[in-house]
């Protein structure tokens, strides 16, 4: 009998090897050939999956969009059973940070396609994809906090929302460039969304070494998970 093969499985492992050469020297020239020899298989098994190289380009892309919304549903589902909109608010962005290794590659790997995604219509297209989506979200959340009388109404708007976005994702990129690290990261992020929001109540003295040390826990925590794309 005939050994049953899951397909997505290997577009995957494909996937995988390409995020591999994509985080290291980025997407710039790598052909089919060069990620069936990362892959550890023939030109010919490879091009079984993927009939040409804007094809694995754009599911790759789409596999580690779908690993990102993993984890930040996986930040949001660690939260208490009745979450406050800060909070998760705090858990989508902070998993929109290179906090440990496995975002760290995840977000290289991104960042090797928006570059290329400037001049390449699908990949622009699938890049943009998830940002209304996430702009409504985070809205939500803020008219929510304005209901519940934790943000003032005029602040609970999609251009809000999406200046939020924008500090994740400006935070991240100075991450991947060393400009500071995690932990700084983390405490900007809870910086601005003290400006957003206001002093938590447990807030007091030495509440910048508290949010400090938290913030090192957190990294800590995630550096112990096993790496992988997205």
């Amino acid at each position: 009998m005939p050994k049953k093969v899951d397909h997505e499985a290997r577009r995957q492992e494909i996937s995988e090897a390409l995020w591999r050469i994509a985080g290291t020297r980025g997407l710039d020239g790598t052909s089919l050939r060069d990620v069936a020899a990362e892959a550890g298989i023939s030109l010919g098994r490879l091009q079984h999956y993927f009939r040409t190289r804007d094809e694995m380009l754009l599911f790759a892309l789409q596999h580690i969009n779908r690993l990102a919304g993993d984890r930040i549903r996986e930040r949001i589902e660690a939260l208490s059973a009745e979450p406050t909109p800060r909070e998760v608010l705090r858990a989508c962005l902070s998993g929109m940070l290179p906090l440990d290794d496995r975002s760290r590659v995840g977000l290289l790997v991104g960042a090797a396609y928006y570059a290329r995604a400037v001049h390449d219509e699908p990949l622009r297209a699938e890049a943009k994809n998830g940002i209304p989506q996430l702009r409504a979200f985070f809205a939500d959340q803020l008219r929510r906090a304005a209901d519940r009388g934790e943000l003032p109404p005029e602040r609970a708007t999609e251009d809000e929302a999406m200046l939020l976005i924008s500090v994740a994702d400006g935070l991240a990129t100075y991450v991947l460039l060393d400009v500071h690290g995690p932990e700084a990261a983390l405490r900007l992020l809870d910086l601005h969304l003290e400006q957003l929001f206001g002093a938590e109540e447990e807030v007091g003295a030495g509440a910048g070494r508290k949010g400090e040390a938290a913030a090192r826990r957190e990294v800590k925590a995630g550096s112990e998970k096993p790496v992988e794309a997205g």
